[in-house]
Parts: structure tokens; C-alpha cells; sequence
């Protein structure tokens, strides 16, 4: 029995992780466009408690930003370049499909352990 709650532990932190994850992806895709905007990233860690894993902390990616030519706008230097993003949305997309087939194979993991503990308890009930 304790392993069956363990495996729902170990897949509802990993759903949590990955919610996360997803959380960043889309603060990225949203700010794509947002002039000196760094790329978020985030780890996983395992933690001490039996397999079950957590999100890092929130990183900036430190790659150079964009150099936009566009004199009329009004963050352009004297040449006409301002910082945009570093945010490559073909990057984001495959993250954010990452992250979503691993929350669904958690969500697939944690399904199974819940019916296996139901069919136990089914069991004991006779």
C-alpha cells in the first residue's frame, strides 16, 4: 500500500513540476515581442522524500538579445538598434509540447496508481 501512495506522490509532484515549466514557456511566448526581455528557464530537482521531484529556481537566460534595427522607435540608440528578446519561439513550442506529454504521462501514472488503490480497497471491503 505505501508504494502505491508513493507512486501517487511521485506523479502528482512531477504534474506539479511540469505545470510550472508550462507556466514559463508561456510567459516567454507571451513577452516574444517585450524589448530587453530575457528567456525564463527552469530545473527539476529530486527531492529527499522517495523520488518525488520540484522546480528550481527561475533562471534568465543570459544569451545576447536580438539587435532590432527600427530607428523610429523611441528605445533606439543613435545607430537605430534597441535589445529585443532572446525568446526563439520554435524553442518554446517543443518546450511546451515537452512538458505537456510529460504531464500527461504523470497524469496516466497517477490515474493507474488510483485505480489500483481503489481495486485494493475493493478488495479488503470483501
Amino acid at each position: 500500500m505505501g508504494d502505491l501512495i508513493k507512486s501517487l506522490a511521485m506523479a502528482a509532484s512531477g504534474m506539479e513540476a511540469q505545470a510550472a515549466r508550462l507556466q514559463h514557456v508561456s510567459e516567454n511566448i507571451a513577452n516574444a515581442d517585450t524589448p530587453g526581455y530575457h528567456r525564463k528557464t527552469i530545473s527539476f530537482h529530486e527531492t529527499m522524500a522517495g523520488g518525488t521531484v520540484s522546480a528550481g529556481p527561475v533562471r534568465l537566460d543570459r544569451s545576447p538579445l536580438q539587435q532590432i534595427y527600427d530607428p523610429g522607435h523611441p528605445l533606439a540608440d543613435e545607430t537605430g538598434h534597441y535589445d529585443g528578446s532572446n525568446v526563439d519561439l520554435v524553442i518554446e513550442i517543443a518546450d511546451a509540447r515537452e512538458a505537456q506529454r510529460s504531464y500527461e504521462a504523470n497524469l496516466r501514472m497517477f490515474d493507474q496508481a488510483r485505480q489500483m488503490t481503489q481495486s485494493l480497497f475493493d478488495l479488503l471491503r470483501r
